[in-house]
């Protein structure tokens, strides 16, 4: 993988799209995606061109694994089907750590693995030490490594973690880095992070690290889309977001909005092919599955 044009089958992308509308989406008010619902967006989320589609957190609940289990039978021709995880819990072994066995199970070959970036959460949320949340990274990132997947490490709460504490935040970069993680994706997780501290924040990130960067934004500061173009702009070279904007609280970034901005105003490929002619039709279906309005007046 490079910046500035990344291949994927007979296609070479500036952008890679990764859609989570089948976990971070289904979060939504008023969201509830039947196994034969999330196996539909799959399908048309392929059709599209998305590189990686999510497909849940198999260690969170049976429907999740059920689907993992299910998407095996369907021939994907773009996509790639990944699995999210959090890292191992504290003070416990990775083999003996049931998120992490579950994933083993899912069939998947391709895992998002989510830690704490912020030193207020180690601490506050997980009750552990700062040293310790590096070793959950690190042991996490190596094992799926070790055993042949793709990782891709979200640096969770990643800019308000930056903010307080910068060295700890760049720390548990360097720790996923280190033990092999293919992409380090910064996460708004708050989503309150202003497009002007995106860039200044990428930038440096950007001089700090050689592994490829994402961007992950939430929507509370309806600032998700100008983030992730910013981020790309300044170096980000995969961006996740959802069908619609899709997600808990305000939604995430809409891939609806994000991709015809990156391809027609930014001159980015995301896309294979001539499909972002697809979008609004995929927009439309996955607004017919979920069974919520569409936006009469959605741009673009």
């Amino acid at each position: 993988m490079k910046i500035g044009g990344i291949c994927v089958g007979d296609f070479k992308l500036d952008v890679l799209s990764y859609d989570t509308t089948l976990r971070d989406g289904s979060q939504g008010e008023g969201i509830s995606l039947s196994i034969d619902d999330k196996l539909r967006i799959a399908r048309k989320l392929d059709y599209l061109g998305i590189s990686y589609i999510e497909g849940g957190w198999p260690g969170s609940n049976p429907k999740d694994l059920e689907f993992f289990q299910r998407v095996r039978e369907i021939e994907l021709k773009n996509s790639r089907i990944t699995a999210f995880s959090s890292t191992r819990k504290p003070d416990i072994a990775i083999k003996q750590d049931s998120n992490i066995q579950a994933l083993l199970q899912s069939g998947v070959k391709a895992a998002t693995i989510f830690g704490k970036s912020w030193d207020f959460h180690v601490l506050r949320a997980l009750e552990t030490t700062l040293e310790e949340n590096l070793a959950m990274i690190r042991d996490t990132v190596a094992f799926l490594k070790d055993a042949g997947w793709e990782v891709i490490f979200d640096a969770e709460h990643f800019f308000d973690g930056y903010k307080n504490n910068r060295d700890y935040a760049l720390r548990v970069l360097e720790a996923a880095a280190d033990a092999g993680a293919d992409w380090l994706v910064l996460c708004d997780t708050n989503g309150g992070t202003m497009p002007w501290e995106v860039e200044q924040i990428v930038c440096q990130v950007r001089e700090f690290s050689r592994t490829p960067l994402g961007i992950h934004a939430h929507n509370d500061g309806a600032c998700a889309v100008a983030n992730s173009l910013v981020a790309i702009k300044n170096g980000c070279s995969q961006v996740q977001g959802t069908i619609n904007g899709y997600g808990e609280r305000c939604g995430n970034g809409d891939l609806c909005s994000i991709i015809p901005s990156l391809e027609l105003k930014m001159g980015l490929k995301v896309l294979p092919g001539d499909n972002l002619r697809y979008l609004s039709e995929v927009s439309h279906y996955v607004t017919e599955i979920a069974n919520m309005p569409h936006y009469n007046n959605q741009p673009l």
